[in-house]
This record gives C-alpha cells, structure tokens and sequence, in this order.
C-alpha cells in the first residue's frame, strides 16, 4: 500500500462541527479510548511545548507514553509515537486496514464523508490502547468542543492560552474561543489553566468547571517568582518549587512549564509515581523542534512556527530577550488562511531588519511572495524589504548577511523544505 497516497485522498480541512463519525469509530471498536488515560491539551498557542514537557516528564518516570500532536515538520509518523518513537509506516498501514472498512461503511451512508484528522485521531487512539499505553498525551488540532480529539474523556484537561485564530471557526470574539477551547472540560476530574490577560476568558474556564463539578487548577501569575534567563536556560519558581530550569526560549515556555508541574502534582494525587527530581530533569533537557530552534550555525538561523498573532507575538518578546541589540534578517512564508495582516504589521515594527517574503513551498497553500511585500510596503518605510522564493532567500542569507541572526518565521509547513535547502548547502 502506498499510505501516503491513500491519505492523500482524505478531505483535510475543518468540516461542520459534530463528532457523529469519532462516536462511529469508537463503537466499532469497541470504545478504546474509554481504557486509556489521556492528558487533553487545548490552547490558542503552547499546546506543542506542553505535549513535549508533560510527555518528558511522564517517559522518564518510567511510564509507556502516548503522545498525538499536529502538525507534523517532516513527515507524518511523527503524529503519532510512543516514548517519543514514531509510528512505523508497517503499523501504519496495519492500522488504515482495520480502520478501511469501517471508513467505507459510514461513507456510504453518510452524506458528510471521513476527513483525515478523523482518520488519524481513530489511528492514534487504536494504536495507543493496543500498544497499551500507560498514559496519552492528546493534543487538540482545532478548538476543543467540536475537534476529533474530544471524544476522549480525560484524567486532565489543559488549556493553556486563548488568543484570536481560526476565527472563522471558532468565533470573532475571545469569549467565544474561550468556549469552543472549555470544551475538552469533562465531568468530574481536573483542569490546568493559565490565568489569561482578558478576564472574561477567565470567566469562561472558572463558570464550566463549575457546570462540569471540575476541579480548576489556576496558574495565577503571582505564583511564579525569582524568573531569570540567559542564552541557554530559563529559571524560575512556581509556588514551593525552587530553581526549576527549561532549556526552550521565551518566557510563555515559563507558563507551560508551570501548567506541567501542575498536571504532575495531580497525578501524584491519584497515587502515580513522579519523583520531583525526574519532574526536574525532564523540564530541562524537553526539545521541541520548530520552536525557536537554532537550525543552523553559521549563519545562524532560527526557525519559529509562531503562525498566528499571539504567536507572532511572543516570537518578538523572545527576539528581543536574546537578540535584540543582533542585526536580524526575517524570512516569512504565511498560509493564505492566517490573518497575515496583523501579523506583519507586529513584525515589521523592527525597521532595522532585513526582510523577505517567500510563498513557502506551495503556491496554492501560501500567500503570494508579492502580495506580502505589498502589503509590508503599507506598514514601513524600510527600503530593505524583498520578495524571493524559499530557497533563493536562504541563499541570500548564506551570501549575503553570514554577520545577522535570521529568523525564519510564519509558518510550520515549511520547516522539512528548510532542512533540505540547508543541508544541501
């Protein structure tokens, strides 16, 4: 079989809200996911770097994890591994011949056909109770109340910020985000949050906790004390925890860092075994590829997902924490879905950079490399600004500005595409 071909043929975009084809999938297999112990994540940005610390945490205290993220950076198995080892194309595709029939069965008397994510939640959850996992990792790919993930009823829910994106989606207001986010909040067990700058997001997590008789966890800002930083870790106190180090940048990574001690402390409750200095350890030696990633050394280049405005957001808070007095250069490539506006607006207010947009690696997917540039040209006067394609611009950086740090921002999808060009050079 060739998998990738036959994902291929999946619709891959959002569809009406309804989790009426995850309901069909887990009856017909008998509802795996009611044996399993997941920890559900949600949040508008830091769901990656929480899956990544809570999966460290949980591997190194010797418990078999789980772990289901989107997106992947090069290839698609790494959705779906297990202690932090991918899934194998030959599980793969043991695993899209058991799920195959069922897929053609409700197809044919359904209007609204399978999409891929619904495809490859099912997979996940299949694979994880057959491997028997100890724990899951589950990380949301869209909102929360309607996204495949929430067919899982979870030991805890994290939600770890609430910010404007997929508004089409999930409404025009940061209540109703909030909403759609509150949605992983189940009967009966515990909830982590992170206090949110707007209080009616707050008031959203406080009032369905209440609804749902769940205990909320609330990671209050004056909990975290003593914060400080240099090139290679970041330390800080959360509550009776002292001197904790993480080695990923910017200081959201604090927050989620936080929310992760949180979620261990609960499961100590429940009896689990988690040794403060393994807690310790695993916060400080987490890698999360694409996340303000040095890529490369010379020239130095550092790759950043940050795809949204909150995201771009925290990407130039980071900057500025490490490079800020640096000559820089911006290599940006946005999907034709984000709300590219904002976002380089945010961007462009550092007038001494170089700048250069790209049409990522799919002229279809991306914003047109000249549509960028014109619109930059409403948000600054700075003359160096240009319109190149994602290889000549990286050349540009190896021949040109070797003496800058380069960013290379905007965008997951590309981040494969990156690594070829860099290696090749």
């Amino acid at each position: 079989m060739d998998v990738n071909k036959y994902l291929s043929n999946f619709y891959k975009q959002a569809k009406n809200p309804t989790l009426d084809a995850m309901k069909y999938f887990m009856k017909e297999f008998n509802f795996p996911e009611k044996k399993l112990k997941f920890i559900h994540i949600a949040g508008t940005n830091g769901k990656g770097s929480c899956a990544e610390m809570m999966t460290n945490i949980l591997v190194k205290s010797g418990y078999k994890v789980g772990k289901f993220i989107s997106p992947h950076l090069v290839r698609f198995n790494e959705r779906i591994s297990i202690n932090n080892i991918e899934i194998s194309d030959r599980e793969i595709e043991e695993l899209i011949n058991k799920i195959d029939p069922k897929i053609k069965k409700y197809n044919n008397s359904n209007d609204t056909k399978v999409t891929l994510f619904e495809l490859e939640t099912t997979m996940a959850i299949l694979y994880f109770y057959e491997q028997n996992c100890d724990f899951v990792v589950f990380e949301v790919g869209l909102g929360g109340m309607y996204d495949c993930t929430n067919i899982v009823n979870p030991m805890v829910s994290v939600i770890t910020s609430v910010g404007y994106d997929h508004m089409n989606i999930l409404g025009s207001t940061l209540e109703e985000i909030a909403i759609q986010k509150a949605g992983i909040i189940k009967e009966n067990s515990d909830t982590v949050c992170v206090e949110q700058d707007e209080k009616e997001v707050n008031e959203v997590i406080k009032r369905t906790c209440i609804e749902k008789n769940n205990t909320l966890h609330f990671i209050e800002k004056k909990f975290i004390a003593n914060y400080s930083y240099d090139i290679n870790m970041q330390k800080f106190d959360y509550k009776n925890y002292k001197n904790i180090l993480v080695n990923l940048k910017g200081k959201k990574q604090i927050y989620n860092a936080s929310i992760c001690i949180e979620c261990a402390d609960i499961l100590r409750k429940k009896s689990y075994i988690i040794k403060d200095e393994i807690l310790r350890e695993a916060l400080k030696t987490v890698i999360h590829k694409g996340r303000f990633e040095s890529i490369s050394k010379l020239p130095l280049i550092i790759y950043d997902g940050a795809h949204n405005k909150p995201a771009i957001e925290n990407f130039i808070n980071t900057v500025n924490m490490y490079y800020k007095e640096s000559k820089k250069v911006y290599i940006i490539s946005i999907l034709k879905r984000k709300d590219y506006n904002s976002m380089l607006k945010d961007l462009l207010k550092d007038e001494n950079a170089v700048f250069i947009f790209t049409d990522g690696n799919d002229l279809e997917k991306y914003t047109s490399k000249e549509e960028l540039l014109s619109i930059a040209k409403k948000y600054t006067f700075n003359k160096n600004i240009f319109a190149y394609s994602l290889e000549e611009a990286i050349n540009i950086v190896n021949e040109n500005y070797k003496d800058r740090v380069t960013f290379i921002v905007g965008s997951f999808y590309i981040y494969g595409t990156v690594i070829d060009i860099i290696n090749k050079k």
